[in-house]
This record gives C-alpha cells, structure tokens and sequence, in this order.
C-alpha cells in the first residue's frame, strides 16, 4: 500500500510554487472550483516511497522524474546515470529539478504539460 492517499473526489496536485506552470495549474484548477489538495513540493519534503510511487504512478523511472533541462539541474550536475536511490536523493535535496506539476485524482495520474491537463483528470 502506498503512502500517497487518493481520493475519487478531490485532485491532489504536487506543484512548485516557483515554477509558472505549477502557479498557473493551481491558480486554474482554484478558478475551476476543483476540489484540490494541493501539495507544494519546495515545502513539503517528500519521502522516498511518495517519490517512487509518483513515478510508479505515471508509468515511468524515477530518473525520468527529473528535469534535466533546470536551470539548477544544468548548473549543480552533469548528466548521470545513477542507482533509484540516488535519484531519490537528488530530488529530495534539490526538489526544483522534479518535473512538476503532477496531478492524481482517483486512480488516474498525470504530469500535467498546460494548466488546463489539470480537467482531464
């Protein structure tokens, strides 16, 4: 059983209150009336398993989870091919470098591209 809860009737959004597209997501889905936890990830440290889950969730590895196209990626670190665990790390440490924002709502789970993706789920 997973750490992260899902309900079928709120959207929980993972977003970094720095980035525009997590701001313009939360603002959208707020002027939508959608139900919403919001979570954001420069505040809330994620755990390693809510880490791997996100991913496990968006059918993806975890070092598909960072955005090698930061500004602070590209500035702190080379391209690597590190173990899971090491990833975790990073994303912990440096939670900017997480592609943000991502959206669940039941069972359904999207990296969210435009602030309006938030309505398909």
């Amino acid at each position: 059983m997973g750490e992260i809860a899902t309900s079928n009737r709120q959207i929980t959004l993972f977003y970094n209150s720095k980035s525009e597209i997590g701001k313009q997501t939360l603002a959208y889905a707020k002027s939508e009336r959608l139900k919403l936890e919001d979570i954001d990830i420069l505040k809330a440290k994620l755990t390693g398993t809510q880490i791997v889950e996100l991913a496990e969730k968006l059918h993806i590895q975890v070092a598909s989870l960072i955005n090698q196209e930061h500004p602070s990626y590209k500035s702190h670190f080379d391209h690597h091919n590190l173990s899971t665990d090491d990833w975790i790390k990073m994303i912990q440490h440096n939670p900017e470098i997480m592609k943000q924002p991502i959206a669940l709502h039941g069972d359904k789970t999207i990296l969210v591209q435009t602030p309006t993706d938030i309505i398909k789920i």
